[in-house]
């Protein structure tokens, strides 16, 4: 397997070369120091060409039908000009990290688009079923040229907050089941979505979409808005048969557009780029530990009496970091 050069895969990201993408994707999201090296430089270069794509999360229950959502918003977005990349976080194995990866098979017709690049990343466990990589992965696939960006979680219960801190738009995808619609929906999620859309709707649940719309814009008449000016639509349609899909591509250029004129828009990627760089800094501080040796010792130490319930867990860990940064 031929190994690239940095230049050559700085040059092939510009170039928008998608087996480039790939090798240059797997470099982020590799643990290997040389790899990781390898990676911050690439970002490094390809950072003036990022930041000019509209980033939307997608979440929903397993059978909401993200994929299908995925893949024919994908293509009604290719066919009104733009280039989507769709990084599809699958469920990570917590025993061997190993991933399902079955998102490229279910987004076939999307897959066979010249511009559509479709990238699968492994949540290797981490909260959420947001790969910890993904932001940077964002980048890599802005600077090829993608200006629509569609990242799709497992929706496994706590990756609400994760996706809405890297993306400008939220869409939380519902489906119609039996019992009180409301019940099971976190109030987190609800204060969370830009915009919410009801699928898998036929005429034979119509009238019951219909109610449910009501209900869900009813509950979120009584939460604060998170942009000025805005109210959360409730959409109805179905991906499979691709109704309400212009719908939807409408109402996110609309909210993509009023953040940008409350001058919202700079200011959220600004703390989005704030919390990445806490978020790095916990993983090089925890990195760097385990490397050096008497920090390491010290690390085991108050780990094993946290294993062992000697002592809580959080007081153990704010005794190491206080001994760690007092030397």
């Amino acid at each position: 397997m031929k190994k690239f050069s940095t230049e050559e895969l700085i040059k092939g990201i510009k170039s928008g070369e998608k087996r480039i993408l790939g090798k240059a994707i797997t470099l982020v999201e590799s643990k290997k120091r040389e790899h990781r090296e390898q990676a911050e430089l690439i970002l490094k270069e390809i950072l003036p060409f990022t930041g000019k794509s509209v980033r939307i999360g997608i979440t929903g229950v397993p059978g909401a039908g993200k994929s299908t959502f995925i893949e024919n918003f994908g293509r009604l977005a290719i066919e009104k000009g733009r280039k989507v990349a769709v990084l599809a976080i699958d469920p990570s194995s917590s025993l061997n990290k190993g991933s399902i990866l079955g998102d490229k098979t279910r987004m076939e017709e999307l897959s066979k688009e010249e511009n559509a690049f479709i990238r699968p990343s492994p949540s290797s466990g981490f909260l959420g079923g947001v790969a910890n990589t993904t932001f940077e992965t964002m980048l890599i696939c802005e600077a090829a040229g993608y200006d629509c960006i569609l990242i799709e979680t497992v929706g496994v219960g706590q990756s609400e907050v994760l996706v809405a801190d890297i993306t400008d738009v939220f869409l939380f995808l519902k489906i119609i089941g039996g019992g009180d619609e409301l019940q099971g929906i976190k109030r987190g999620i609800m204060e969370m979505v830009d915009l919410i859309f009801i699928n898998k709707v036929e005429e034979d649940n119509l009238q019951k979409a219909k109610t449910t719309k009501t209900e869900l814009a009813r509950a979120l008449h009584f939460l604060q808005p998170k942009e000025k000016g805005w109210k959360v639509p409730v959409l109805l349609g179905s991906a499979l048969q691709n109704k309400g899909l212009e719908d939807v591509y409408n109402s996110i250029s609309e909210f993509v557009n009023l953040k940008i004129k409350n001058v919202n828009f700079v200011e959220t990627r600004k703390k989005q780029a704030e919390k990445r760089f806490d978020y790095w800094v916990q993983e090089y501080i925890l990195q760097k530990t385990k490397e050096s040796g008497s920090s390491e010792n010290q690390y085991l130490e108050h780990k094993k009496k946290a294993s062992e319930m000697k002592s809580n867990p959080s007081s153990e860990a704010k005794i190491f970091v206080e001994n760690l940064l007092n030397k």
